[in-house]
């Protein structure tokens, strides 16, 4: 049975046969990314056998390490790579090319092996459009976003809002540095018009007036039982929708909250799954099957429950 999770000392040339993707982040071995990929890869072997030999696994990788790493895989024989926390953004300088609209949400999620090194894509800000879409019935176009948190998943959701139309959108953090270089480039390629920046704990006023709100959780609060909610969901209308991106537990202090007003609410698995699925069509240039990743995703978190 494949070891879908390795340590660097672990981590060895690939055989003639083998393709390999990986999952780089600290920690990871909570992940179940392997188990999302490697059952769409199954599914794939079906039609076309040469995804038998496809395997992804995740990989714990400090930030001061990441500089030899992505050379180290390259040597490996490595085909593509997802990124999580903390390297989405700190791996900018790192690569050989970034694509444009990586470039605008000043982070990535995906590296894809090309014949002058790696490039950087991100896939986060069309998963969550997907999820969205899919969990909540919500589009981005003409809709007013409160995006909780500036990290690098919260850089591609902000910028796949203002890219889609959305009326506004309010961006709170807790603190001002990595706030104010997200809207900084926000600001540059998409007008500062409807970015409204702001700090915890100070809300603005109006917010709590805008009926249609979309509320999205893009922290870390709420990953332990002992976390704050990352907002006071109360100071909100009651119709507001509310996305936390934070899919394991399945159900947050925070969606608590929301659904105990009857608000329409989901966890982040949607975004997790489509964010995944577009990151393994781009390694395979194949039509990838969102189903089959749901059925690993729940295997996997089967399993944690138990």
């Amino acid at each position: 049975m494949l070891d879908v999770s390795l340590s660097l000392s672990e981590v060895k040339p690939l055989s003639e046969n083998e393709v390999g993707l990986a999952l780089l982040g600290w920690p990871v071995k909570h992940s179940i990314s392997p188990d999302l990929h490697n059952s769409a890869l199954t599914e794939l072997a079906l039609e076309k056998p040469e995804y038998q030999n496809w395997n992804y696994r995740k990989i714990e990788v400090q930030s001061k390490r990441l500089k030899e790493v992505l050379p180290r895989l390259w040597d490996c024989g490595y085909r593509g790579l997802n990124l999580t926390i903390p390297h989405k953004v700190e791996v900018l300088p790192l690569l050989e090319t970034i694509e444009p609209s990586a470039q605008v949400m000043g982070a990535v999620n995906t590296l894809v092996r090309t014949e002058s090194g790696w490039l950087g894509r991100n896939t986060d800000g069309l998963g969550l459009e997907r999820a969205l879409n899919e969990t909540l019935n919500q589009t981005l176009h003409s809709s007013n976003i409160l995006l909780l948190g500036a990290g690098g998943a919260a850089r591609a959701a902000a910028a796949q809002c203002l890219k889609k139309g959305c009326s506004g959108l309010w961006i709170g953090n807790r603190s001002s540095e990595r706030l104010d270089k997200m809207v900084e480039i926000l600001g540059e390629n998409y007008g500062h018009e409807r970015i409204h920046p702001f700090l915890f704990p100070k809300t603005p006023p109006h917010l709590f007036e805008i009926p249609d709100l979309t509320v999205i959780n893009s922290t870390s609060l709420g990953m332990n039982e002992t976390d704050p909610v990352p907002f006071d969901l109360h100071q909100l209308s009651e119709k507001c929708r509310v996305y936390d991106m934070i899919y394991n537990p399945p159900k947050t202090k925070f969606l608590k909250v929301a659904e105990s007003r009857d608000q329409v609410c989901s966890n982040g698995l949607s975004m997790l799954v489509h964010q995944a699925a577009r990151s393994l069509e781009h390694w395979t240039n194949e039509v990838v099957s969102v189903e089959a990743m749901y059925q690993g995703a729940e295997k996997a978190l089967g399993r944690e429950s138990r």
